[in-house]
């Protein structure tokens, strides 16, 4: 039987470190385990993503189909466990696009299981979430967001407007509830932090991947560091500023650059 481990999120809770590091090390993982990242389901991301933002059945319609896609690209794979990884699967972060949290993850998640069982229904299909604290997840997505978008808040208002966000555990509570028939599983970055591969232990965990096997394993280069107070108080500067959104995208990579 084979298995298929669905990675669905959440942002800011080591995806990136966790994606690159099982990237990096792809060779290693070979021959039993095949990983599917973001390139690789580009079209399924964003009909997740803009589920997250209309919550019609149409794009609920359109992220089973592509899911479905996916399940038949991997038919005549040979590997015995298949890794899927994406926050993106969950949708949107919240704050982006008026969303206040992850109300769509439970119905993008079902929307997944009925689609891959319906394609492959003798795979053995599972969830796997990372977690974060919420004061410091708060505290990188309002980092993230002054980065990557027009964000106007201070942090103190992102904090009390996106607080409930930050409750990851009743999401996946609320996840289970939509997957009752599969394992959800989940690993909280503080537990995982201190370890040399960080969170991708927590999946390899999951995997039972030897330690020896393990050691072999190299370390991919750290992104998304996090930027300092100064920093973050120079992109809100420039976000509440009335450059264009071009001149504004500039300006940031260049602030984010001088400082690298």
């Amino acid at each position: 039987m084979r298995r298929v481990i669905i990675h669905a999120g959440f942002h800011k809770t080591g995806t990136t470190s966790l994606q690159q590091t099982l990237r990096a090390n792809r060779a290693a993982l070979r021959p039993e385990i095949r990983l599917v990242l973001r390139p690789g389901m580009t079209a399924l991301c964003e009909c997740a993503r803009a589920y997250s933002r209309s919550r019609e059945d149409y794009d609920l319609g359109l992220v089973k189909y592509e899911a479905a896609m996916l399940v038949e690209r991997l038919a005549e794979e040979e590997a015995t466990t298949i890794v899927i990884s994406s926050e993106d699967l969950s949708g949107h972060m919240p704050g982006r696009h008026g969303l206040h949290g992850y109300g769509a993850a439970p119905h993008l998640m079902r929307a997944l299981a009925v689609a891959f069982k319906a394609a492959a229904p003798d795979d053995e299909l599972s969830f796997f979430f990372t977690t974060r604290s919420a004061a410091p997840w708060l505290r990188s997505c309002y980092g993230q967001h002054l980065r990557a978008s027009r964000m106007v808040w201070d942090e103190a208002d992102y904090v009390k407007r996106l607080k409930s966000s930050a409750e990851h555990g009743k999401i996946i509570d609320l996840i289970r509830k939509e997957v009752i028939e599969h394992s959800v599983i989940d690993a909280a970055l503080e537990d995982y932090a201190d370890q040399s591969l960080g969170m991708a232990e927590a999946l390899l965990d999951h995997l039972e991947f030897s330690k020896e096997r393990r050691a072999t394993f190299g370390t991919a280069a750290p992104r998304n560091a996090a930027l300092s107070a100064d920093m973050l108080a120079e992109l809100l500067t420039l976000n509440r500023s009335d450059l264009d959104d071009t001149a504004l995208r500039k300006a940031k990579r260049a602030l984010i650059e001088g400082a690298a």
